[in-house]
């Protein structure tokens, strides 16, 4: 065992929330971000639609709806100055006759959220904007968009090491032994076990942020959460894309929908569904080609099957609470556990890309 290091503050987690942080905090305090992968955001981050969400879907009173909100203006802003790819393409939330009243309540759900840039269409608009489409009424969200992830993740990573953060890839937290305001991690490198001692600790370790708190020595085991895991398969379209702007049908209980993305080039996929599984595994599963198929007629009766090609796969952590589904993100604080210096990040699926920069601002006020 080398000797111990000490540090301000660790994040744990290269992902986009870890590195929007780390960029948050390092102008102000010493930060060691440990990745346990040889580079940034090789999971949640880099396995989604790379869409800009709005805040239609969630709660009034939830996180997801005021971070969504809140990230979706950052988010916007950042793109514009740092120069990152993006559009503001907008996306179509469609809906046959039999769903009037589940548009009805997803538009006064987003509108009790504070969402804006919102607009109902009605067939004969689709018709003219949207002639391939299939739908007897849908809900515009001006401010829905795409981006490019990748850079986005990029340029978090450069501008957190601008301001001094030490990013360590391939360090892996074996152990956390955690007490008010002074953690020691147990860490391992390729060459290299080593303690790591500091005042604050942030878990934003994704998918392993759940598991990682039951290696932390001292943390009140009834303030984990089950957490189950659940893949989302991508297929992509060959040829062109029918429209540029997002097709999503009505949110499903654990998902939004097989929905239609656009990507920087106009290419266009379908995804994700909702697949659960025990153990992480990005193998895009074909044997759900029929559902796929199924799912897109509904609003695109003349899907041409044969350009569906499997694309990715990403997995999303769902949060359960004495069994039951837990929707919203989870940030534990000292108010939550009871342990000064520590936060938790916990469930950040969807939409925690576009959230990223507010969970971040958010980070930095608890100080």
């Amino acid at each position: 065992m080398q000797p111990r290091e000490t540090t301000d503050t660790v994040i744990i987690g290269a992902g986009v929330i870890g590195l929007a942080i780390a960029s948050e905090l390092a102008p102000s305090r010493s930060v060691v971000l440990l990745e346990q992968e040889s580079r940034f955001g090789e999971h949640l981050s880099s396995r989604n639609s790379e869409v800009i969400h709005a805040g239609l879907y969630y709660p009034p009173d939830s996180l997801k709806a005021r971070l969504c909100l809140r990230g979706n203006a950052l988010l916007y802003q950042y793109c514009q100055e740092q120069q990152i790819p993006y559009q503001q393409c907008g996306k179509l939330i469609v809906a046959s006759q039999s769903q009037q009243e589940a548009l009805d309540n997803l538009y006064r759900n987003a509108m009790e959220s504070g969402a804006t840039g919102l607009h109902r269409c009605n067939q004969s608009w689709l018709r003219q904007q949207e002639p391939w489409l299939q739908a007897s009424e849908a809900l515009l969200s001006e401010h829905s968009g795409i981006l490019d992830s990748h850079a986005f993740l990029s340029i978090l990573a450069q501008e957190a090491e601008r301001q001094h953060a030490l990013l360590c890839y391939r360090h892996r937290v074996q152990r956390i032994d955690c007490g008010p305001g002074d953690f020691l991690l147990q860490v391992e490198s390729d060459d290299t076990t080593f303690e790591l001692r500091c005042q604050h600790l942030i878990n934003a370790a994704g998918l392993h942020a759940v598991p990682l708190l039951k290696d932390c020595n001292g943390f009140p085991a009834e303030k984990i959460p089950e957490q189950r895991l659940a893949r989302g398969n991508y297929f992509s379209l060959s040829g062109g894309s029918p429209t540029r702007r997002l097709v999503y049908p009505l949110p499903e209980a654990d998902g939004l929908g097989i929905h239609l993305t656009v990507d920087q080039a106009g290419n266009a996929r379908f995804g994700p569904d909702v697949e659960w599984i025990k153990h992480r595994d990005y193998q895009v599963n074909i044997t759900r080609l029929p559902q796929f198929e199924e799912a897109i007629r509904r609003y695109w009766p003349s899907l041409d099957a044969d350009r569906l090609t499997p694309a990715y796969a990403g997995i999303r952590p769902k949060l359960f609470m004495e069994g039951e589904p837990y929707r919203d993100f989870l940030i534990q604080g000292e108010k939550e556990h009871g342990i000064k210096g520590m936060i938790n990040l916990l469930g950040i699926e969807s939409p925690g890309l576009t959230a990223a920069l507010a969970i971040a601002e958010d980070i930095a006020n608890l100080g």
